[in-house]
């Protein structure tokens, strides 16, 4: 397809079926009505060119009838045009843990991946909405900065991981803290994080900051809690060949749910906490009851490419041919009609002809 012509989206491509079935029914039922007649003109004597050239017309008429109207059902359209477009939205800024401990496999097939998969069931949800990535362990790395390419922001999360940072352990108030800086813009009351975590801290006062960060510059953050809160679970190590799950003085180590820092962080910021541990957790409700909920502002606007819609073009011509048959459909009925009400008259001339004597008479 050239880049200067585009077609309807994809679902549009399974409107061409009933039309090519409606095609080939068309075109079986014409050839049955051809044969029928050209049978009834072999009977009455008709002329077989003629019938079998009127029964062409009219086939040739549906057909291109039909094309016409799966092109105009493409939704083609070309003549390209730019307009601006206001965007209007809110920022999101996803902290993401990527500790060791986020690899314990209490959730399905893990955490981590867990948390991955929620971050991408949320953002199908969005439309407008800018969006970034921090991740968080000992350390903070800005992995994605503000953006609505959300395609880029999918393979760059894909690709996160307890390699991403050098530094274990957890510092939940230093990931809040860097993550403040990366909105773009300076007006309040439109910002939101989204931290996906199991909520180990090592003493990095989350709280403190985050209320801070909420009073100064109206952040609202919404935190979801990753991991069995009773018994928990062990890590796997992923470094060390003969001990299976992760030792601390020789004892395996089990990493719970601490959803009480996390649900203080919600209150104290006007957001909300998710206690999804090892379950499902529809995202799509929680952007729409919590995210979705935080006052949009305007975004610069966006320059898109409109194209004209031509189906028009395709959509008329199809009435027309299809007026067309019905025209030539109705003559050929008549003609047909015409010539069943001569043909009595016909047939019996050709009895009074036969029953005439020969002239020959037995002596």
């Amino acid at each position: 397809m050239s880049p200067d012509v585009q077609i309807g989206p994809p679902a549009s491509l399974w409107l061409i079926v009933p039309v090519l079935a409606g095609f080939l029914i068309a075109g079986y039922a014409l050839d049955a009505r051809r044969r029928a007649a050209l049978k009834f003109s072999s009977r009455t004597g008709g002329q077989r060119r003629l019938v079998g050239r009127r029964h062409l017309w009219s086939g040739l008429l549906v057909g291109t009838a039909l094309i016409c109207l799966a092109l105009a059902m493409l939704d083609i359209r070309w003549g390209k045009t730019r307009r601006e477009v206001p965007q209007k939205g809110i920022e999101v800024m996803f902290l993401l843990d990527v500790s060791r401990s986020m690899l314990a496999e209490d959730a399905t097939p893990n955490r981590l991946e867990r948390a991955k998969q929620q971050i991408l069931d949320m953002i199908a949800e969005m439309a407008g909405d800018r969006i970034g990535l921090v991740a968080f362990a000992g350390d903070t790395r800005q992995v994605v900065p503000m953006t609505t390419h959300y395609d880029d922001f999918r393979d760059s999360l894909k690709s996160v991981g307890p390699h991403t940072l050098k530094r274990g352990g957890s510092k939940l108030g230093q990931a809040i803290e860097s993550a403040a800086s990366g909105f773009i813009s300076i007006d309040n009351d439109h910002k939101a994080m989204v931290i996906l975590t199991d909520g180990e801290d090592q003493e990095s006062d989350p709280v403190t900051i985050a209320k801070q960060l909420h009073e100064e510059n109206g952040v609202r953050i919404f935190t979801i809690g990753l991991g069995d809160f009773e018994k928990g679970a062990r890590i796997p190590n992923q470094q060390d060949k003969f001990n299976q799950f992760v030792q601390h003085e020789g004892q395996q180590v089990w990493s719970k749910l601490n959803g009480s820092i996390l649900k203080e962080i919600a209150t104290e910021t006007d957001g909300a906490y998710i206690p999804a541990g090892t379950k499902q957790v529809n995202m799509a409700d929680v952007y729409h009851q919590y995210v979705a909920n935080v006052p949009q502002t305007e975004f610069e606007s966006a320059t898109i490419d409109a194209y004209t819609p031509r189906f028009q073009w395709f959509a008329i011509p199809a009435l027309i041919l299809l007026m067309l048959e019905i025209w030539v459909s109705t003559a050929k009925a008549k003609h047909h009609k015409d010539t069943r009400v001569n043909l009595p008259q016909n047939s019996r001339e050709h009895h009074s002809s036969t029953d005439q004597p020969s002239g020959t008479h037995a002596a």
